[in-house]
């Protein structure tokens, strides 16, 4: 089926979009909030992107699709694994950017895309072909690389890409959208949020009312979170599912980059052979995605040709 080339340009740039703040902008900001402790930002976070998601929900008219979701108690409890596995996320993440282990960060997301392809063999029967299998193998052996020969097991990379990846996962064999199910997931964190400022507000001075600075960043920190997330939502829908898996590789370049040459994180010999190795996964993984999409053209171009004409 041809898409709509207009379509296509929407699809384009609001990935583009989203994978420029997860890779750029949000890196950057987070390092301003690098005296605020993973967790309140983490919460912070959850308590800020609540309104502004209900603001999309309420502007896509939504709520009825949401209010299905609690009438489905499969549905919730599998999103409140989901949310649970994402604060996770959060977590590491921040703690990541702020704790001066960028790159590891990103090579837990260069490393996520494969994760998906070894998960979708063990639980959903897909699968990986020769190249993915490659692609896997280089990736498990850059890991053993960084564990036994830079000075211990990438556990922040491990962390992020399997932990995204069983997100993926289980919101993948439920029927709920992206945007409607962030906002429930948001709703059935911010909960454990409050409570959570709450008892660090007791242990300590709380950071959003030290400064004025300090409150503005983590009042848009959470929009921050659901804006990349309903972009990607969007650019999804309006393009081909290996051109999202080729894009996806942008934000974690970003993301290493910034660290070497902006953060100045260190980068042993040994890193760099192991993201060499990575670098060579990630270029077999796209050039399969890339055999897919023109083999399955071509087949539909043959389904076109073997179609009657109309008497």
């Amino acid at each position: 089926m041809q898409r709509d080339p207009s379509a296509t340009s929407r699809g384009l740039g609001f990935a583009l979009g989203a994978y420029l703040i997860w890779g750029l902008i949000v890196p950057m900001y987070m390092k301003q909030l690098a005296h605020v402790p993973p967790l309140e930002i983490v919460a912070q976070r959850i308590v800020w992107a609540l309104p502004f998601t209900l603001l999309v929900i309420w502007w896509r008219g939504l709520f009825g699709t949401v209010a299905a979701i609690f009438r489905s108690p499969r549905d919730l409890g599998v999103l409140a694994a989901t949310a649970t596995i994402i604060s996770v996320n959060f977590g590491v993440y921040i703690y990541a950017l702020t704790a001066g282990h960028a790159i590891d960060a990103a090579l837990g997301y260069y490393i996520n895309p494969l994760i998906n392809v070894l998960l979708g063999a063990l639980f959903l029967g897909e699968r990986p072909t020769r190249a993915q299998s490659l692609a896997l193998a280089l990736a498990t052996l850059a890991v053993a690389i960084l564990t036994i020969l830079a000075g211990g097991l990438p556990w922040i990379a491990l962390v992020l890409s399997m932990s995204f990846g069983v997100y993926g996962l289980l919101r993948k064999v439920i029927p709920v959208g992206p945007i409607e199910g962030f906002f429930v997931e948001m709703l059935i964190l911010i909960g454990p949020a409050g409570v959570l400022l709450l008892v660090l507000a007791a242990r300590e001075p709380s950071h959003f009312t030290a400064d004025m600075p300090t409150a503005i960043l983590l009042v848009v920190s959470g929009p921050l979170v659901a804006i990349p997330m309903i972009l990607f939502a969007a650019g999804a829908k309006l393009l081909d599912y290996s051109t999202i898996g080729m894009m996806q590789y942008l934000s974690p370049t970003l993301l290493f980059l910034t660290a070497v040459f902006v953060f100045g994180e260190p980068f042993s010999g040994w890193q760099l052979v192991a993201f060499a190795l990575i670098w060579m996964a990630v270029a077999i993984y796209v050039a399969s995605l890339l055999n897919e999409r023109r083999a399955r053209r071509r087949a539909e171009r043959a389904d076109l040709e073997t179609v009657p004409p109309c008497a």
